[in-house]
């Protein structure tokens, strides 16, 4: 496999971190050291850049790898240079923004859960980001919501009426990480970084996540025609799986 042809796409939490923390050094070491010299590297996440390098632990892994799509690819810097920003503010009326906020901050309000902290929305480039515990919250609280969501379904259940309420928005909802769901136009989910990868000519692109069910931020990426997709359940699955794929 040549590194020129071959392409290995990594959602970052869950896939080549644990959720929210910084990489572990032999999972990088392993990646740059072992991993690049066969192929090209690129990771694609739904936060925005500030939190992947911090995750990544440092802001020169616009150098490490080849491509780092941040925002699903609306943030994006190929071989160390940024690309063209695009904005859900251009997108979407001021009126259609501030109609969604408002709701869901009605919806938070209702809701009653065991701990609620603070920075409940969060505006991104590309996207809304609402958590229904606060993304202020410890790890011990980020656990404990993860496992509290998946007995009550308390992101779902969000989605669900607001989805109802805002028909008249062309908007594509996703879970994704411990503790909130991603909101933006319909086609700007994880697909959305591949229109920046068309004209490299790669004849392989592999992407690798956890999130892969349908409502899962990955899901969309994982399914589509133009990459081979590989569910993952934590960073030593993807690890395996690459050491598979390259037979090392």
């Amino acid at each position: 496999m040549s590194k020129k042809k071959i392409l290995c796409l990594f959602d970052v939490d869950g896939t080549i971190t644990r959720a929210r923390q910084v990489i572990d050094p032999e999972m990088n070491e392993f990646l740059i050291s072992v991993i690049k010299p066969l192929s090209a590297l690129g990771l694609v996440g739904g936060s925005d850049f500030n939190k992947i390098a911090e995750q990544m632990n440092g802001s020169d892994i616009i150098h490490r790898f080849d491509f780092v799509f941040a925002e699903n690819g609306l943030v994006y810097y190929k071989y160390g240079k940024e690309g063209p920003r695009q904005s859900i503010e251009k997108h979407l009326t001021e009126d259609d923004l501030q109609r969604f906020i408002n709701y869901c901050l009605h919806c938070l309000s209702k809701l009653r859960l065991p701990k609620k902290r603070g920075t409940f929305i969060e505006f991104r480039s590309g996207m809304i980001n609402v958590s229904p515990i606060g993304r202020s919250c410890s790890q011990e609280d980020r656990d404990a919501f993860e496992l509290y969501d998946k007995m009550h379904n308390v992101r779902q259940s969000m989605i669900d009426e607001l989805k109802k309420e805002f028909t008249d928005i062309d908007l594509t909802y996703s879970i994704g990480g411990q503790i909130s769901f991603d909101v933006y136009p319909h086609g700007w989910d994880k697909t959305y970084c591949l229109r920046h990868l068309e004209s490299e000519g790669f004849d392989e692109i592999h992407f690798f996540g956890d999130k892969t069910e349908k409502g899962g931020n990955d899901h969309e990426i994982f399914n589509d025609s133009r990459v081979i997709g590989h569910k993952v359940t934590n960073p030593d699955d993807t690890r395996r799986i690459l050491k598979e794929l390259f037979k090392l």
